[in-house]
């Protein structure tokens, strides 16, 4: 019999990935779910178990937290990466490097096939086959959800019809949780103007009292909270520990799929979000203008590449040496003080901030330069200006 390998999260549209494959087309079924981030022990052990009651060969959990920090995460928050100015990628991210995982799977088990559950409306279904066909463009790709077009209410008499029988509708909302952040659908989403409701989000609001913290970077990376200085991957869980229960980090995201439609999910990314602007704030201290401006263009490019699946493509290491690069200087403690819904910035302290340079204080005095070079400096600024508008005066 041959074997196929299905990424298998316990959910509706890869159980049913699985039912399919063993009862309409005969091969030996393998499960594998790729950890983010998003899955505490007892969940994970509870999707072994419902792979084996949905009739799976073997099934398999693997944990790539630490590769998925250091060939994305951390690029991403160099980076400051947020899709549209708002998106810190939470899941868009993390599906390239499950795929990546999936694909080396199926190659140690020998497997003809691999599965996924993507619908043919959505991006991951590029994300997926993009990254499959790179890697192993001699193993099959099925992908039955898309190719018979199927409604969820087919998936679940499907299921029904195969003696399945779980509570699948109860679940209102499409949850995909990992470390950066944490994904939610629902039918508010599918509109332009209804918001999530509270109850949507996975992190309820659990305190009011504001709290500070400190954050700690080292060359672009956190590294620790409040003089606890640990693994980034580790720091980056115990900030989500802390700020989720200020319901921080909420927003529904609106931007151009993949495919070419408008898309519209909401997240939540307490850490990811938090870490993002605090390390922004401390670039602003301690990088150039020309450093920031060139970083912010590249930034934004690696994450509309990122976003759409094009890991591979080999500019993206290119953005990866730059951006990292970048970062000799961001190392510092950013301060912040977390509330409810939201979070301040309070300020930096860092041996590399310019603004402890002995040149001059904004605003209030100049050390390096006299009254008359200031006036030189501004005639000559505003020289070109001049000619412009000295030859079009009729404009």
């Amino acid at each position: 019999m041959e074997k196929v390998v299905v990424a298998y999260s316990g959910g509706l549209d890869t159980s049913y990935c699985v039912k399919y494959l063993q009862n309409e087309l005969n091969l030996e079924v393998h499960s594998v779910l790729v950890n983010t981030g998003g899955f505490s022990a007892e969940e994970l052990k509870a999707v072994e178990v419902k792979a084996y009651e949905m009739g799976v060969k073997s099934h398999t959990n693997c944990n790539i937290l630490e590769t998925y920090y250091q060939k994305a995460i951390r690029f991403m928050v160099y980076g400051n990466v947020l899709k549209n100015n708002t998106y810190p990628l939470s899941v868009s991210a993390e599906r390239v490097f499950q795929a990546i995982e999936v694909v080396e799977y199926a190659k140690k088990i020998d497997a003809k096939y691999i599965a996924h559950g993507s619908t043919g409306a959505g991006n991951d279904q590029v994300r997926f086959d993009m990254i499959f066909q790179t890697l192993a463009p001699n193993i099959e790709i099925i992908t039955p959800i898309r190719d018979l077009r199927l409604s969820r209410q087919e998936e679940i008499e499907y299921l029904k019809k195969h003696g399945v029988d779980y509570p699948w509708s109860k679940a209102k909302y499409s949850i995909n949780k990992g470390i950066w952040g944490t994904s939610v659908g629902g039918v508010e989403t599918l509109t332009s103007h209804q918001g999530l409701p509270e109850s949507a989000y996975p992190s309820q609001l659990e305190k009011t009292e504001p709290t500070d913290i400190k954050l700690h970077f080292k060359k672009g990376q956190l590294i620790g909270i409040n003089d606890e200085i640990d693994s980034s991957v580790n720091t980056i869980l115990k900030l989500e520990a802390i700020a989720s229960k200020y319901a921080i980090g909420r927003d529904i995201h609106v931007g151009d799929t993949i495919v070419g439609i408008k898309g519209r999910v909401g997240f939540e990314a307490a850490a990811a979000v938090v870490t993002i602007k605090a390390h922004h704030l401390l670039e602003k201290h301690v990088l150039s203008k020309w450093q920031q401006n060139l970083k912010e263009q590249l930034a934004s490019w690696y994450g509309m590449l990122f976003h759409d699946g094009q890991y591979f493509e080999p500019v993206m290491r290119n953005i990866e040496a730059f951006l990292e690069d970048s970062q000799k200087t961001v190392t510092g403690e950013v301060l912040v003080t977390l509330k409810p819904y939201h979070f301040s910035l309070n300020g930096i302290e860092s041996p590399h901030d310019l603004m402890k340079s002995t040149f001059g204080e904004y605003g209030e005095t100049n050390k390096a330069w006299s009254a008359d070079d200031a006036k030189g400096f501004i005639k000559i600024l505003g020289t070109p200006n001049k000619i412009f508008h000295s030859v079009n005066s009729e404009l």
